[in-house]
C-alpha cells in the first residue's frame, strides 16, 4: 500500500492552519474540477485533492495523521500501524470509504477507529460519545483492577492551528476482560449542548502478547518443555498459571504436541476459561562420554523406529 502524503496534495506546509488548508482547496479544486478543467489527469488529480482535504479538514482526523508522521513516504511498502489509534480519544465520526485510496480505507474508512455514528445535534443536545483504544495487560486482564490512562485529544487553537491535549483518567478494569472488550465510562465524552448531558467515553481494550501465554478468548495456551522420561513415564511437574503455580499430571506415554486442560484456570468469567498446557519434548544434549553411552544403550537396547511407515 502507498503512502499518501496529503500536505504534498494539497501544497501546504506540514504545519499549516486551517484557514491555509481551506484556501489551498479551495484553489486546486477549481483547478483540477472535471466540469471545467482542461488538463487530462484532472479527474484523478480531483479526487486526490478531496481525499487530503477529507482528512486536514478534520482536527481528530489531521491530528492522528500527523502521528504517522512520513513512515513508508515514498514507497508502496507501508502498513497501517498495529497500534493505530491507540490511546486516542476521538468523536468518532460517520466516514466511510468514500470512493478514496487504500491508504485512506486504512486509516479513516469503515473498518477504523473513526467509522463510528456521530450524536445528531439540536438546540439541546446530548454530547457526543467519545472512543479510544487502550492497551492492558494479560495479567491486568486476569487480575483486574484500577490503571491510570493517559488520552490525547486534537483542539483547534485560536490561531487555527491543531494542537493535541492530553486528560489522564483513573479507569476500573474488570477482571476477566477479554481482547477488543468495551468499556463505558459514563458522562465522560463531550460536553452537551445548552442543557444536554455529557457523551459516554467507550474504551476498547486491547491485550498485549505475553512471553508465556497466548489467548484466545477466555482460555489461555502455555508450551510446556518435558523431558523423554517424563513423557514416557508420566509425572507429576509444576506448571505456572495466570493465579499461580498449579501441579499437573503428565500421563504414561504422552506425546509432543499433546494438549493438556487446566479446567477454570483460564480468564475469569462465567464460565471462566481454560488453560490448555502443550507438551514439547526436549532432548538432553549428548555432550559428555557418560550421555553418549546411554543414548547408544538406548539405540541398541529399544526396538524404535521412528520413521516406521513413513513414506510406505
Amino acid at each position: 500500500m502507498e503512502y499518501k502524503d496529503y500536505y504534498r496534495t494539497l501544497d501546504v506546509p506540514r504545519d499549516a492552519s486551517q484557514e491555509d488548508i481551506r484556501r489551498s482547496y479551495r484553489r486546486l479544486a477549481r483547478r483540477y474540477h472535471p466540469d471545467v478543467s482542461k488538463e487530462p489527469d484532472a479527474e484523478a488529480r480531483f479526487k486526490e485533492v478531496q481525499e487530503a482535504y477529507e482528512v486536514l479538514k478534520d482536527p481528530e482526523k489531521r491530528a492522528a495523521y500527523d502521528q504517522l508522521g512520513r513512515a513508508g513516504a515514498g514507497g508502496a511498502g507501508f502498513q497501517r500501524p498495529e497500534d493505530w489509534g491507540r490511546g486516542f480519544e476521538f468523536h468518532g465520526r460517520a466516514g466511510g470509504d468514500e470512493g478514496f485510496s487504500e491508504f485512506f480505507s486504512e486509516l479513516f474508512g469503515a473498518q477504523s477507529p473513526f467509522a463510528r455514528a456521530r450524536a445528531a445535534r439540536g438546540f439541546d443536545a446530548r454530547g457526543s460519545d467519545h472512543h479510544a483504544r487502550i492497551e492492558i495487560s494479560l495479567d491486568q486482564a486476569f487480575h483486574g483492577g484500577s490503571q491510570e490512562i493517559e488520552l490525547r485529544h486534537p483542539e483547534v487553537t485560536t490561531d487555527e492551528r491543531v494542537e493535541l491535549k492530553a486528560r489522564t483518567l483513573k479507569v476500573t478494569i474488570p477482571a476477566g476482560v477479554v481482547d477488543g472488550q468495551v468499556i463505558r465510562l459514563a458522562g465522560q465524552g463531550e460536553p452537551g449542548v445548552g442543557r444536554g448531558a455529557r457523551g459516554d467515553l467507550y474504551l476498547q481494550v486491547g491485550i498485549r502478547a505475553h512471553p508465556l501465554y497466548t489467548l484466545e478468548g477466555r482460555d489461555v495456551t502455555l508450551t510446556l518443555p518435558v523431558a523423554p522420561w517424563e513423557a514416557a513415564l508420566g509425572a507429576t511437574v509444576s506448571v505456572p498459571t495466570l493465579g499461580g503455580a498449579v501441579e499437573l499430571r503428565i500421563p504414561a506415554g504422552a506425546r509432543a504436541g499433546q494438549r493438556l486442560r487446566l479446567r477454570g484456570r483460564g480468564l475469569p468469567g462465567s464460565p471462566p476459561g481454560d488453560q490448555y498446557v502443550v507438551l514439547k519434548v526436549l532432548l538432553p544434549p549428548a555432550d559428555t562420554p557418560r550421555a553418549r553411552e546411554i543414548y547408544d544403550l538406548m539405540r541398541r537396547e529399544m526396538a524404535f523406529n521412528p520413521r516406521a511407515g513413513f513414506g510406505q
